[in-house]
């Protein structure tokens, strides 16, 4: 009777510290299911932290909505991204949509004062809507065949992959 009282109890104790073991030792990890994805600044203001908290300092504030960003890992609340500019940091997931955004960029060995061309169509023979600075921001639609759908502030039509950053495989 005591040797059973016995072996129930170190079983009990066993599947206690299993239990315990589990809850308690188990590595905190970030959710990296999905990434990298493409996101973009749900509003004008948003901070890019050094750290996935609050308690982190702010290493940047952004003022552009719809500006892209890369998502690299999920942590909670937290995403780290990183922006057009190759810059890494946190910034809370409330920050971010999940509807796609673009910035202009020129391309690698464009000449001086390139401008990015808007057509009517998603072929180079299509008419030519308006010119795009570099830096100008705006929702990113389905890209076919190098080209990709963009409304820069109500400004729709179609640009060249090749020209917005937020195309393509993040």
């Amino acid at each position: 009777m005591v040797v059973s009282s016995l072996r129930n109890l170190l079983i009990v104790l066993a599947l206690a510290l299993s239990l315990a073991g589990m809850l308690v030792g188990a590595p905190v990890r970030a959710q990296d299911t999905g990434v990298p994805y493409w996101a973009s600044l749900r509003g004008r203001e948003a901070n890019l932290r050094v750290g996935p908290g609050e308690d982190y300092r702010i290493a940047w504030r952004y003022h552009r909505e719809h500006l892209p960003m890369k998502v690299l890992r999920v942590m909670e609340g937290w995403r780290l991204v990183q922006d057009p500019d190759g810059v890494r940091g946190w910034m809370l997931a409330r920050f971010l949509k999940r509807e796609r955004g673009a910035i202009v960029r020129a391309p690698e060995g464009a000449p001086a004062g390139w401008l990015a061309e808007m057509r009517a169509g998603s072929e180079p023979g299509a008419r030519l809507l308006w010119r795009l600075q570099p830096g100008v921001t705006g929702r990113l639609g389905d890209c076919v065949d190098g080209w990709c759908e963009f409304d820069a502030a109500g400004h729709q039509g179609f640009v060249r992959a090749d020209a917005v950053w937020g195309a393509g495989q993040p």
